[in-house]
């Protein structure tokens, strides 16, 4: 009897070390998931993404950039100036146009190009993620992107031969740091660096400073207000009455694309023009209505994961 009750002990101590075994599976499965989690997301936090629907809040260039293997493609349209009476059907008969193409290479540096009508110009450009903005622990208040981009416009001057490709080159270097606050509201400012070959006349700066601000806030699920101001800094342009280019849009988000109806003073379509060269005036009804459409295209199969907000 006394080995008996050995051998029953035995046997409930085994049977219970199994069912504590079992029973412990689930837990250490759902610890090794949390531990490979932090390793591709950083131990201790995670990344905020969707700071901006689109690459700019209206021309102000955003920290969002094409995921590594996607193609964005931009339409940005304006019309002609308000002022421009009933004959021109208040700017409607008139329009310019840029078409950008830009592509992830990772998910920290994109590349982009483009054409547009002012001044038969075309652009190049790259942006590159220098921090991300995370929750967690170990937190990064927020975005910082660089960005460069290169113009050069081919319009013909008859009377200015002397306009080879050095004097019709311009150059542009910001940097764009933004924070998404909540769901709802998300703020950027971007101090920025503008390089002419070529200036109006030599009162002009070749090399002039600009600081811009920017916001977009959530109105519903899909649909955002955008604000941005570019702030010239005075005296760099004296020949040309120049003006801070001020734009307001709403952004409506239909599955893969971003609609967005603008308002500006600004016909420029690229950094160069729209920060140091926006000739129209808000209190003379010197605006342009217009929009910007971007499509995004899946071209590598990814993981996606979902942003902290």
């Amino acid at each position: 009897m006394k080995i008996l009750s050995v051998q029953l002990k035995r046997r409930v101590i085994i049977g219970l070390g199994l069912l504590i075994l079992v029973t412990r599976l689930p837990a250490q499965d759902n610890l090794l998931k949390v531990l490979d989690d932090s390793l591709k997301t950083g131990a201790g936090h995670s990344h905020v993404t969707g700071t901006f629907k689109a690459t700019r809040i209206v021309n102000l260039q955003t920290v969002e950039a094409p995921a590594r293997g996607d193609l964005n493609f931009t339409i940005q349209h304006r019309f002609g100036q308000l002022n421009s009476g009933s004959y021109n059907f208040f700017g409607l008969d008139n329009a310019t146009l840029r078409l950008g193409l830009d592509y992830g290479l990772s998910d920290r540096l994109a590349i982009g190009v483009g054409r547009s009508t002012v001044d038969k110009t075309f652009d190049g450009n790259v942006k590159y993620k220098l921090l991300r903005q995370t929750d967690g622990s170990e937190r990064m208040p927020v975005t910082v992107a660089g960005f460069g981009s290169v113009s050069y416009y081919t319009i013909r001057s008859p009377d200015k031969t002397y306009l080879d490709a050095t004097y019709r080159t311009a150059y542009v270097g910001q940097l764009l740091i933004a924070r998404k606050f909540n769901r709802i509201f998300s703020a950027e400012i971007v101090p920025s660096y503008l390089h002419y070959n070529l200036v109006p006349s030599a009162v002009d700066k070749n090399d002039e400073f600009a600081v811009s601000a920017g916001g977009r806030i959530k109105i519903t699920h899909r649909m955002s207000l955008n604000v941005e101001y570019n702030y010239l800094l005075p005296n760099q342009v004296q020949s040309e009455k120049v003006y801070n280019s001020f734009s307001a849009g709403w952004d409506i988000e239909t599955g893969g694309h971003v609609f967005q109806l603008i308002v500006t003073n600004s016909q420029g379509l690229i950094e160069s023009q729209y920060l140091g060269r926006t000739m129209g005036n808000w209190g003379d009804g010197g605006i342009y209505f217009g929009f910007n459409i971007s499509r995004n295209f899946n071209l590598v199969k990814r993981t996606v994961r979902k942003s902290v907000y």
